[in-house]
């Protein structure tokens, strides 16, 4: 299939070549004519212009948005919805919030557009490991795009079945409802997320804690976190790709010096406890983990360094500028 992406980043430019490898024909645009070079030097067609964008796609076309969430979303929705006509299709694969997805499809509705959202997660793993995509929309339009799903996807990654033996969820894409319920399923998926690394990252500052000076001598350990989380990968119950990435982040630099701990939040975390208050369900473990990640930004813990750490393992996510370490 063709598809157009607009937003060549640290996601967007390997899911290009992701599709690329898959067989579909790429037209690309980003603000940065660098990653378009580097891109078309690959297979793509590169547009300078919205309108060159545009004009390169056969229609029905369809336009896959990789941009900042907000107003840069909606700023690039806007614009194509000017230059596209009835039947075209736009993506958001971003990180939007799914009331915004709601009130985009409606507007689109009205020309006859149709919407799509995409949570997709897989962070700069993803060319190589596939991305798990969490899908909003109208049954038949995200049929009409299931080539370009089942490419970005995992497929069979050699993870046990449990029991589904029809679908696509085994293969790492999922239809989960009308507009917005892709990225709704993924803002809970981030929000999850907080709490698993927050736990792993207590975890491992607690056992860095076991050398402390104010515990008696004989209950003392200096323990090899590192090969701690080596051990942990292999058999345990807590074994995961994150686990997996912290491991690795430990084994190159055990204290992690290069980390401040300095930890940010994307948005989905506050908008996972929004939604929480909005339905009247406890979420504990995830608030603790967003006000945690808060905190850091203030007194960093090792522990904090261990989240920072993990950000930057799977989502090459660096620090602020002018973090300052303890």
């Amino acid at each position: 299939m063709q598809l157009g992406m607009i937003g060549l980043g640290r996601m967007g430019g390997n899911m290009v070549r992701r599709l690329m490898q898959g067989g579909h024909a790429l037209v690309v645009h980003d603000l940065n004519a660098g990653a378009v070079t580097a891109l078309v030097g690959e297979g793509a067609t590169g547009v300078a212009s919205l309108d060159d964008f545009v004009h390169a796609l056969a229609r029905p076309r369809i336009a896959w948005i990789m941009v900042p969430a907000g107003e840069a979303t909606d700023a690039m929705v806007g614009a194509l919805a000017d230059r596209f006509e009835a039947d075209d299709v736009i993506v958001d694969g971003g990180n939007s919030h799914y009331k915004d997805d709601v009130r985009r499809a409606g507007h689109l509705a009205q020309r006859g557009i149709h919407y799509v959202d995409v949570g997709t997660s897989g962070g700069v793993w993803g060319l190589a490991r596939g991305y798990s995509l969490m899908i909003g929309g109208s049954a038949g339009i995200v049929g009409r795009l299931d080539p370009i799903f089942r490419t970005l996807a995992p497929g069979d990654d050699g993870v046990a079945e449990v029991g589904l033996k029809s679908g696509t969820a085994r293969n790492g894409y999922l239809h989960c409802g009308p507009a917005g319920a892709g990225h709704f399923v993924k803002m809970v998926h981030n929000g999850i997320e907080y709490g698993l690394m927050q736990a792993y990252a207590e975890g491992l500052g607690l056992l860095r804690g076991a050398a402390a000076l104010p515990l008696p001598g004989g209950y003392r350990y200096e323990f090899a976190l590192e090969q701690i989380a080596e051990v942990w990968r292999h058999g345990s119950v807590i074994g995961s790709w994150l686990l997996d990435l912290t491991a690795a982040a430990l084994a190159e630099d055990p204290g992690l010096s290069g980390y401040t701990g300095d930890v940010q939040d994307s948005g989905e975390g506050r908008w996972t406890i929004e939604a929480a208050l909005e339905e009247g369900v406890p979420v504990d473990v995830l608030a603790t983990s967003l006000f945690a990640r808060f905190r850091s930004r203030q007194d960093h813990t090792f522990a904090d360094k261990v989240l920072s750490a993990m950000r930057f393992k799977f989502g090459g996510h660096v620090e602020p500028a002018g973090s300052k370490r303890p």
